[in-house]
């Protein structure tokens, strides 16, 4: 008779394309007990081999983009509690450890990091501007003040998966605080140093990669308010 597995503490969803890199780096700092699910979006530097060596779960996601990396990754997820982190050593992961006490202890539905800069190449000064400008459009459509739509992130998968996200693409992470504020949750922030990034950005790093990321997320704050069955919690 096979023994099941016992389900993780904690899923940390590391979305991932061509992070060899950075891979060790961040799996290392994953908290013991946690499970680390690196989903490969279609890498050529053997980064799910590097991973899979390195002990984390590597979910395959073939459609190319940020949010259907992440969403792969939240649909595969076993755990009560799921977190996201990049995987390119720019957010260390041990910092969620307060993040998901916080949810567990039900002060928070959705626990956001709000990126701190550490060194000058750490945040593009337009990636910035873009975010800032982004925060008040965000507090305009859903009334949080929140400042950052950060990657390092907390949440129980069951009430995630409720928002029913369908965006794939840059505009994943900021129809997750939308749609979430439509559902009444409580949303809360904290800062966390961001570190300058292990190889070239796919998003930020470019004019072109930033002017597809405002599109989405153009797209994601022009739709209406969801109206949203079912608990948060």
């Amino acid at each position: 008779m096979t023994t099941p597995h016992p389900s993780p503490a904690v899923d940390v969803i590391l979305p991932c394309l061509n992070e060899a890199e950075a891979l060790p780096w961040v799996l290392e700092r994953i908290p013991a007990g946690w499970r680390a699910l690196v989903v490969d979006n279609g890498s050529t530097d053997g980064s799910a081999d590097l991973a899979r060596a390195l002990g984390a779960t590597v979910v395959h996601e073939p459609l190319r983009g940020f949010g259907a990396a992440c969403h792969a990754g939240l649909t595969a997820a076993t755990a009560d509690i799921v977190c996201f982190c990049d995987c390119d050593a720019s957010l260390d992961p041990s910092l969620l450890v307060p993040f998901v006490r916080e949810v567990q202890a039900g002060e928070a539905d959705l626990v956001l990091g709000r990126r701190r800069p550490r060194g000058r190449n750490a945040w593009p000064a337009h990636a910035r501007v873009g975010n800032a400008a982004l925060a008040v459009l965000l507090r305009r459509r859903t009334g949080l003040r929140l400042h950052d739509l950060g990657p390092l992130r907390a949440a129980r998968r069951a009430a995630l998966l409720g928002l029913r996200l369908t965006d794939r693409r840059s505009g994943y992470p900021l129809q997750m605080v939308v749609r979430a504020a439509d559902a009444g949750w409580h949303v809360t922030e904290h800062d966390v140093p961001y570190l300058p990034r292990t190889g070239a950005s796919k998003v930020t790093g470019t004019w072109r990669g930033t002017w597809h990321a405002v599109r989405d997320m153009r797209r994601v704050l022009a739709e209406p308010p969801t109206a949203l069955e079912g608990s948060r919690r």
